[in-house]
């Protein structure tokens, strides 16, 4: 695992259809390195008190309204100070002008800083560009396994090779979920809670089935059946049955599994001759939803047989107690 990812700011760019007011710089090899990112407010009034150039810079309604109120000279001093800090790019939002007039985007270039404009608005564009930087900068492992869609549940499913899994996927494709990756899964972790598997682009929507080949699931079972990625609810472990092993009946062992840090829901499930792992993958994803909305079915039954249990002692002790006062009145 890397922690020195970054996002290609030609990339991003193209992403976001942003124009470029400084068409004279080539944006190849230059990246943005930091998910975190600035409106340039107080650096317009002169503060550069902790300052990071590597952050996107932002400019919305407020900044410009500040920048229109003062003359081309000052205008110009301000910039020629930001960009002489050498910022990764400055994006101005909902479509304001950069003052070309002043010459600002001639300054830009320079300095060798890209100038970028958006129609959105900044708090809108502010919002998917943190999202956008948090999963291109997140760490990330690639990890041997199968990654679908069970009812809403992200199921990540592992084991040995050769045990099942990619026909255990198409099979679920085939009853309407969708797959995300086959043997190769690449997980980021996008929060401090959430990971986000997806598949590696050479083998994205394609299965190894062996005996028959490989197969485009995209082509055969429709659009309806991928999805780009998914965030990662459940970790689904196939093995081998083995009669020496105790495997829990009931559910109330909490089993878990840790990817990048995260603490993950683990359920081993042995594999036997006549088994469904697809019906079993399904019911395990059901369950799994029904547990995050607060209802465990075994926790009801534990409850159930101890209410039995105490029902049961109770009687025992009041068909005492009355032959005690049979016996006492005798």
């Amino acid at each position: 695992m890397r922690d020195d990812y970054s996002a290609a700011l030609d990339q991003l760019a193209e992403h976001f259809s942003l124009e470029n007011l400084t068409p004279g710089l080539s944006l190849k090899g230059r990246n943005v390195v930091t998910e975190e990112i600035n409106r340039a407010a107080l650096q317009l009034t002169g503060y550069y008190e902790y300052f990071d150039p590597k952050r996107v810079q932002l400019i919305g309604m407020v900044e410009h309204s500040y920048l229109a109120s003062l003359d081309v000279e000052e205008r110009r001093t301000i910039f020629e100070r930001l960009f002489s800090t050498h910022i990764v790019c400055l994006i101005v939002c909902r479509g304001l002008g950069l003052f070309k007039e002043d010459g600002i985007p001639e300054l830009a270039e320079q300095y060798d800083v890209p100038l970028f404009s958006t129609d959105e608005t900044t708090s809108v564009f502010t919002v998917k560009l943190i999202e956008y930087l948090r999963e291109e900068l997140a760490p990330r492992v690639m990890l041997h396994g199968v990654m679908v869609d069970c009812y809403g549940e992200g199921v990540l499913i592992m084991g040995d090779s050769g045990v099942g899994k990619s026909e255990t996927a198409l099979e679920l494709v085939q009853r309407g979920h969708r797959l995300i990756a086959d043997d190769v899964v690449e997980i980021r972790k996008t929060s401090e809670t959430e990971l986000m598997a997806r598949s590696v682009d050479v083998i994205r929507n394609l299965i190894e089935l062996r005996g028959i080949g490989v197969i485009n699931v995209k082509e055969l079972y429709g659009v309806q059946s991928i999805r780009l990625s998914k965030t990662i609810d459940m970790v689904i472990k196939l093995e081998p049955w083995s009669p020496e092993k105790q495997y829990d009946r009931m559910g109330l062992e909490k089993e878990t599994t840790d990817i990048l840090g995260t603490s993950l829901v683990l359920y081993s499930i042995p594999i036997m001759v006549g088994r469904n792992l697809a019906m079993i993958i399904e019911t395990a994803a059901l369950n799994h939803r029904q547990k995050k909305m607060g209802y465990n079915a075994a926790e009801e039954l534990r409850d159930r047989v101890n209410e039995n249990i105490a029902r049961r002692r109770s009687e025992r002790e009041k068909a005492l107690e009355e032959a005690k006062a049979s016996k006492n009145e005798a």
